[in-house]
């Protein structure tokens, strides 16, 4: 299902609704579509890869809560920043300084943006 194509009920009037014209909520009904939703525009700090003292251990991979660490042939390659919540337990975890956490104005400062 995409995000698109969900229908949303109107509370607008909730004040007015009884518990039984409420849709439930935690209901699951398209499961692993979280894909579907770009969630890091949220974070308030991100985390910047130092690939030199990385030695893919892996300990950011199995700690982190959004899947966000990028792995191939069990080798990190790179950090998904469009899921990245920048919760910092990746770097949290790290035992090589290989993870490091900046503010988002930094990192814009630090790519050039604005």
């Amino acid at each position: 299902m995409s995000p698109e194509s969900r229908t949303f009920q109107d509370v607008t009037n909730y004040d007015s609704l009884t518990s039984e014209e409420f849709l439930p909520g935690g209901i699951v009904n398209d499961p692993g579509n979280s894909v579907l939703y770009i969630t890091g525009g949220w974070r308030s700090e991100r985390p910047v890869w130092n690939q030199e003292n990385c030695n893919d251990c892996m300990l950011c991979w199995v700690h982190c809560p959004d899947s966000s660490i990028l792995v191939e042939n069990q080798k990190m390659i790179g950090i998904d920043f469009d899921h990245c919540k920048g919760c910092g337990v990746c770097a949290l975890e790290c035992r090589f300084d290989a993870l490091e956490m900046i503010t988002e104005p930094d990192s814009l400062s630090e790519e050039g943006g604005n």
